[in-house]
């Protein structure tokens, strides 16, 4: 079993970074394989809605993006991590989420995330950490991925990646993350040693509120 987490940071091994490398530790003492990926520092565009994934089966930008939804084909849970920027998840973590989910969807790839279990780890120095929670959750919900939890809101609080570690209830929050996502993993391979198999899928049903 793998876990993919996800640097939305402009700053490789930042405060996100810290974050989610305690997430991991604990992930790796369950035994479960883990690999951080880190977007970049790049301009990351926003999505034009061009459809271009749906015919090509990968995003018209060539970016971290489509290298992204390369590896999560192999990933059976994810952790997607992002510092906060005025209240809300950074500029390039948005415009990534939105990208890799719209183009996941568009190009039949939306299967790599059905059922997989996911989590945000949300890092700030003081405040709109609970705003971006919500907002990074959000991908997870339209998704059907079961949305892991912790102790408290997935947050840690600090200027420095030492100002990180020093708070001990973040740190905390971040290790029963690792656990309770391994938790959950293995769950699901038991599951599956049972026979126990996915709800069958109904057609999908848009509705359009003009009448």
């Amino acid at each position: 079993m793998k876990v993919l987490l996800v640097n939305g940071s402009p700053h490789k091994e930042g405060c996100t970074y810290t974050a989610l490398t305690e997430v991991e530790k604990s992930l790796n003492n369950e035994g479960i394989e883990t690999e951080v990926f880190w977007i970049g520092n790049k301009p990351i565009g926003g999505c034009i809605a061009c459809l271009s994934c749906k015919k090509n089966k990968r995003c018209a930008f060539e970016d971290s993006v489509n290298e992204f939804v390369e590896k999560m084909k192999d990933a059976d849970g994810f952790i997607f991590g992002s510092p906060v920027h005025y209240a809300g998840a950074s500029g390039n973590m948005t415009s990534f989420m939105d990208r890799v989910f719209y183009s996941a969807a568009s190009s039949g790839y939306s299967d790599y995330f059905k059922y997989k279990p996911a989590a945000t780890v949300i890092s700030a120095r003081r405040a709109g950490t609970t705003a971006t929670y919500d907002q990074l959750n959000k991908y997870f919900g339209i998704c059907q991925m079961p949305i892991i939890s912790s102790r408290y809101w997935n947050m840690v609080h600090g200027s420095n990646p030492d100002d990180v570690r020093k708070d001990e209830e973040g740190m905390q929050i971040m290790r029963i993350l690792g656990k309770n996502m391994a938790y959950y993993l293995k769950c699901i391979d038991a599951g599956k040693e049972k026979g126990l198999m996915p709800p069958k899928q109904e057609d999908t049903v848009f509705t359009n509120f003009i009448r």
